[in-house]
């Protein structure tokens, strides 16, 4: 399995987030990539490499996910935040206002001149802290996920794509859930487009990935599953119900499977099974797995009670599906554990293949 790292990820490093009403530091930090690489070059599992994509290719694989107008802000959003006070030099930016899109006349097509208010915009949450090197760490992330598509494309049974920020949260034209470009729905994108007729999405993370779903929401070629907290009571609160089933010639092609806080393996695996007989159902022939290791018992934002000893049988669960795979490197914050975790379910998805 080659691994594509991303060389810049480090540049992206919050000072805080808005966390559940106060500013805490930042759960999403560096050190999380740091573990899985150092794990995987303990127990290599093939090849470690930064990926090496066409600049023009990536562009271009980027802006089949996401919108012109949301990728233009994301370009120069740290040079317009610095220039709105060059104070801000020193701290990272972080919305304050939301235009509550198609809610009680809000409106959202007319671009602002003021830079907070053009955050607000492209946010759905003010927990997603930019800085001067999230917009080459993001592009870095999608070109890891473009690197493994082209990797899986070219007849490799499987990928990784070790990057962060995340990206599942987010959307066409938002940001969001420490995500700012979708790396899984690239990968997925990017399966479609090199002859893949049907590929699936399966999240594995804890929280939703509906920037991920909303992207594909009205589409039958890829096909959307997620096993993760109950939105009643989990982030990102706003989609990830069992009745939100697709759109338009989509319907159909969207399965949310959340559960309770507490969930423990057994009804997890309850839960991938019928997430796998989706996938077999829908007749993929390729498969893009958001790695959330968040399931873990002891991760400090999440809820879920598997341990590092069940993640092998999860990977070796998805291999099952017998299909080439992209792996995209999701969410996961005890820290410590993050890199066992990830390695243990990519080394049993890659003995039971």
């Amino acid at each position: 399995m080659k691994t594509f790292h991303n060389p810049h990820h480090a540049g992206h490093a919050g000072q805080q987030e808005m966390f559940r009403g106060r500013m805490v530091p930042c759960h999403e930090v560096p050190a999380r990539l740091d573990f899985v690489l150092a794990e995987l070059q303990r127990r290599p599992l093939g090849a470690l490499t930064p990926p090496a994509v066409d600049a023009a290719a990536l562009d271009t694989a980027i802006a089949r996910v996401h919108d012109a107008r949301y990728l233009a802000f994301l370009a120069t959003a740290w040079n317009d935040w610095v220039a709105m006070d060059p104070a801000n030099a020193q701290r990272d930016a972080l919305p304050s206002v939301w235009p509550l899109a198609n809610r009680h006349g809000f409106r959202n097509d007319v671009l602002p001149h003021n830079f907070a208010a053009r955050l607000g915009l492209f946010s759905f949450d003010s927990g997603s802290p930019l800085t001067a090197g999230t917009w080459a760490a993001a592009r870095g992330g999608a070109a890891c996920a473009l690197a493994a598509a082209q990797a899986v494309a070219g007849g490799d049974r499987s990928a990784f794509a070790l990057s962060r920020p995340p990206g599942h949260h987010a959307g066409p034209d938002f940001l969001g859930g420490y995500c700012f470009l979708n790396n899984a729905a690239i990968a997925a994108q990017a399966l479609r487009d090199a002859g893949h007729p049907k590929v699936a999405v399966l999240d594995v993370d804890y929280h939703h990935g509906n920037g991920t779903q909303t992207i594909f929401y009205e589409r039958a070629d890829v096909l959307t599953v997620s096993i993760h907290g109950d939105p009643a009571t989990e982030y990102p609160f706003f989609l990830g119900h069992a009745d939100e089933r697709g759109a338009g010639a989509g319907t159909g092609f969207n399965l949310n499977l959340p559960l309770p806080r507490g969930t423990g393996v057994l009804a997890w695996r309850a839960a991938l099974d019928k997430a796998l007989r989706a996938v077999s159902n829908f007749g993929a022939d390729a498969l893009v797995v958001p790695l959330g290791l968040d399931t873990f018992e002891g991760d400090p934002i999440s809820g879920f009670t598997l341990q590092t000893g069940d993640y092998a049988a999860v990977g070796a669960a998805l291999a099952g599906a017998d299909l080439p795979t992209v792996f995209t490197f999701e969410g996961g914050y005890a820290v410590d554990e993050v890199g066992t975790n990830a390695v243990n379910l990519l080394e049993g998805f890659q003995r039971a293949a």
